[in-house]
């Protein structure tokens, strides 16, 4: 990755009546714009983001998405769909006076980014996605229902122990429930247990200290929340949308790499797979000895050389 950076503008998107959208520009101000599409939802975007891309090449284009990181309201679930994100980044791209910009993105952002430039593909230079995910129910009940289960058994106890047994039959209406309750003791708690299971399933090899991140509510809550928000209403799209003919065929003369964790038990391989099936025009890397994160070696390296094959494009 490339040296950590400070940004030359920040500053503040009101895009409804309600949510106000942080957003950032680093690297070349004359340079090829790239919009970066963070995780989750609910991630929100850190300054280690800003080093995906060659700095004096990319004018580099990061956003807190609704309800998270440095946006407000904090944790909002209120007027917060894959659509209201998609019509985000075109207000964000007419605001910082872009024309047309590469798109980056990386598990939740893969979903916004193909959604995005399904909407939008004549505002897309290039796609880079990793560790792919389309938000159909098969994926979303392998990681919160049965599949990831069976190859962390301990970590999946911690999960399921805050819901009794009569609630285990749906996860997510579960949690959806409790990160939703009036009671701020049984929100705050469910959603560090939430949280706490992606940080234990989301690497290759687990870093405890990546676990410890569950207890700090700030990065807890928006992630939990919103998350369980967006796979309870399905994204507000047919099941496997982003991946039907007719959604690939308005982007597919858009060179788009794809990088893929062969061992990513929260966004498997078959997901990734099932993309390059569905455009063959596009290029699949997956890593043999990577999981999900995108902090895993293998992957960096394939990002950064992604981003870096599209800096002159």
């Amino acid at each position: 990755m490339y040296p950590p950076i400070e940004p030359f503008q920040i500053g503040f998107l009101q895009v409804s009546d309600i949510h106000n959208l942080y957003y950032e520009l680093a690297g070349n101000p004359q340079g090829t714009p790239v919009l970066f599409l963070h995780g989750g939802p609910g991630g929100g975007c850190y300054p280690i983001d800003r080093s995906w891309f060659n700095p004096v090449k990319y004018k580099i284009i990061l956003f807190d998405q609704r309800g998270c990181g440095k946006s407000t309201p904090f944790a909002s679930i209120k007027e917060n769909t894959t659509w209201d994100l998609v019509n985000d980044c075109e207000k964000l791209r007419e605001h910082v006076e872009v024309e047309k910009w590469h798109v980056f993105g990386g598990s939740w952002g893969s979903t916004l980014a193909l959604a995005y430039a399904q909407s939008h593909p004549y505002r897309v230079k290039s796609l880079v996605l990793r560790g792919i995910f389309t938000l159909r129910t098969s994926e979303v009940k392998f990681f919160f229902q049965e599949g990831t289960s069976m190859l962390f058994p301990e970590a999946w106890d911690d999960f399921i122990a805050p819901i009794p047994e009569a609630e285990r039959g749906d996860m997510l209406l579960a949690y959806h429930a409790r990160l939703n309750s009036a009671d701020e003791e049984t929100c705050m708690k469910a959603a560090k247990v939430w949280t706490r299971w992606e940080m234990w399933t989301s690497k290759l090899r687990v870093n405890p200290s990546d676990v410890t991140l569950a207890d700090n509510v700030n990065f807890a809550l928006p992630l939990a929340r919103l998350e369980n928000h967006y796979f309870v209403n399905k994204g507000w799209m047919r099941d496997g949308q982003v991946l039907e003919k007719q959604s690939i065929d308005k982007i597919r003369n858009i060179p788009c790499v794809i990088i893929q964790g062969r061992y990513d038990v929260a966004c498997p391989a078959t997901t990734a797979y099932a993309l390059k099936k569905a455009w063959p025009a596009s290029t699949l890397h997956i890593v043999p000895d990577a999981g999900h994160s995108s902090r895993e070696t293998g992957i960096a390296k394939l990002l950064v050389s992604a981003t870096d094959r599209f800096s002159d494009f």
